[in-house]
């Protein structure tokens, strides 16, 4: 019989299918987001119990789904990464639904309510199946329940900018998805098999004979090109600043918190699970993930300089953060992608603060956006400002803070490579650093400078108490100084993590 903790991650996957299930039986919106909120909470504590066990023993274990064996079965597999990485989702997912608690109801019709709330329950599925999941197949059909309830809370504003923002990114979407689906396909084809164990154990086996080489680059290079579509990598990025920016708080924190990073995940399992990070970098696809993820890091940094819309703004800053991700895979060695990992973490509890707190900003301003109407803000709802700032201060990479340690450990990573990659990702570093600087402190200084538009508010400002917004922006301020003073228990966990994820090598 297996020990009672084995059965956490399919029961926090049908925890939330549940929960989405029952969400059209409430005619109230506020009964929704309780349910949805208690899920993601349960979800958050599970996922902790889980860690603690997996960490204590060490273990990745395999959770056979149904009564159908390997290789024809559905499997679930689970180990100290994909708990810690499971924790991330949900408690991000219940900190980002308190911060735009308020948002959600100004901005999404009383009867539309509770199906945005069964959106939100499968995009947690969908997120939790990516990290957990030991088959491709499976992790294909979670993509597509993730890209169609993106698409949804994009839209569940109902605004002629955000439908037309949703067309955009479902384009654009499911462009990576077929790109993925025709890589799965033809790795199907060469192998016979979809479970992660036996594909590796097929593809080393091909590779070690010279066989089907053109036909796994051609795989890798579809299903890595499919996802970091999805991801926003750069040049794919050009729906993400009109999606996120246009979004309700609640939905533009979890996009861009967690929805890209879902992605990611599965793409560092395809690399450590199926084809071996030693193959992915012969066949060179960690070289393009470089190139383009340095690209992405300057080119929307410079965008997000020149945006003077707060919300487009910091959707670009994410499109940068994604670049650092790639960045580190690309840089093609364990320690690069621990810090790519860490990177995850960091920019899933920074950016949903930015949005949440940016969004109470805007409450407090007369629903302004533009940086210019918000100057004085910060004094207005002081919390909002002192959250702002931090995220900000973070994102440059102030030492304490997260985004400090992430690049930190990206700089480590590059440090140790023999080769022209060391001082293009180091001088990229440093070139993305400053560029954070010259958009994140002008709009902070302008939030606390005084203006006409705050006195304007001020008043009406200060009536408007947002105590959900205080817990969440208290809590993501606390995670965002733990992930810059605590990262080496963390880096352990990933490290080891990944060591149990990478099975066979060539």
């Amino acid at each position: 019989m297996l020990p009672w903790y084995q059965n956490i991650p399919f029961a926090c996957i049908f925890l939330c299918m549940i929960s989405g299930i029952m969400m059209p039986l409430f005619k109230s919106g506020k009964a929704a987001f309780h349910l949805t909120l208690c899920v993601s909470l349960i979800n958050a504590i599970l996922a902790g119990v889980l860690l603690y066990f997996t960490a204590k023993e060490s273990i990745r274990f395999v959770y056979v789904m149904g009564h159908f064996p390997a290789p024809w079965g559905n499997e679930i597999a689970a180990g100290k990464l994909e708990a810690l990485l499971a924790l991330m989702f949900s408690s991000v997912m219940a900190l980002s639904l308190l911060g735009g608690k308020s948002s959600i109801h100004d901005d999404i019709l009383e009867p539309k309510q509770p199906l945005y709330f069964l959106m939100l329950n499968l995009l947690h599925a969908s997120m939790l199946a990516l990290t957990y999941t030991n088959d491709l197949f499976t992790g294909y059909v979670f993509i597509e329940i993730n890209t169609l309830a993106s698409c949804a809370i994009v839209m569940a504003r109902d605004t002629a900018k955000t439908i037309a923002a949703t067309i955009r990114y479902l384009v654009v979407s499911l462009l990576g998805s077929g790109l993925f689906l025709i890589g799965l396909v033809l790795l199907y084809c060469i192998t016979g098999h979809l479970l992660m164990p036996n594909l590796q154990e097929k593809v080393l086996s091909l590779v070690s004979t010279g066989k089907y080489m053109e036909p796994l680059t051609i795989v890798a290079g579809l299903m890595t090109a499919g996802i970091s579509v999805k991801a926003a990598l750069f040049p794919f990025h050009a729906w993400l600043p009109f999606a996120h920016g246009g979004a309700t708080t609640t939905s533009s924190s979890v996009l861009s918190g967690l929805v890209l990073k879902a992605y990611i995940v599965l793409l560092i399992k395809l690399f450590f699970s199926v084809f071996s990070i030693e193959l992915v970098s012969a066949l060179h696809v960690n070289d393009i993930l470089f190139v383009f993820g340095i690209i992405g890091m300057i080119y929307a940094s410079i965008k997000a300089i020149r945006e003077e819309h707060i919300k487009r703004m910091l959707a670009y800053s994410s499109v940068a953060q994604i670049g650092y991700i790639f960045m580190g895979l690309g840089l093609g060695t364990k320690v690069a992608v621990i810090a790519a990992i860490y990177q995850i973490i960091v920019h899933a509890v920074t950016k949903p603060l930015l949005f949440a707190s940016a969004s109470r900003l805007s409450e407090v301003q007369g629903h302004e956006k533009s940086l210019y109407r918000l100057r004085g803000s910060a004094r207005t709802a002081p919390l909002a400002g002192i959250a702002f700032t931090l995220g900000g201060l973070s994102m440059i990479g102030i030492p304490l803070l997260g985004g400090f340690m992430s690049k930190f450990l990206l700089a480590e990573s590059a440090v140790l490579l023999a080769s022209p990659r060391q001082w293009a990702a180091l001088l990229s570093l440093a070139l993305s650093s400053v560029l954070n600087a010259l958009y994140y402190i002008p709009a902070i200084i302008a939030i606390w400078s005084p203006s006409d538009f705050m006195l304007k508010y001020q008043e009406e400002g200060k009536q408007k108490k947002n105590i959900t917004y205080s817990v969440s922006a208290f809590s993501f301020m606390v995670l965002v100084v733990l992930t810059g003073c605590a990262s080496t228990p963390v880096s352990e966990i990933i490290s080891s993590g990944l060591s149990l994820l990478g099975g066979a090598s060539l």
